[in-house]
């Protein structure tokens, strides 16, 4: 059973570019790992600084490893989250 994750991202307009850079450097290394089926970033339309993530894992334990991956802590923990002024995340899984 997929385990989908979708996070809706809002940063200050002024850290824009930088939080941009820093998902898209995320995807890239997100993409690689085993356990990732499908990893999109989205700047949200009308809303300066807005950005979703949209990911799917095989499993919850595939998203845990994602979390513990080097850069993960590194990119996101280390850049992204610090410029957030919001930060929401739903967990979901695929219906059989």
């Amino acid at each position: 059973m997929a385990y989908t994750v979708v996070a809706h991202y809002r940063c200050a307009p002024a850290d824009s570019a930088t939080v941009w850079d820093a998902l898209l450097r995320a995807r890239a290394s997100t993409r690689a790992e085993p356990a990732n089926l499908m990893y999109e970033v989205h700047a949200v339309v009308g809303e300066p600084g807005g950005f979703l993530l949209y990911e799917r894992y095989v499993d919850q334990a595939g998203f845990e490893a994602h979390k513990a991956a080097e850069h993960f802590q590194e990119v996101i923990v280390g850049v992204v989250w610090p410029l957030l002024v919001e930060r929401t995340v739903t967990f979901a899984e695929t219906l059989a």
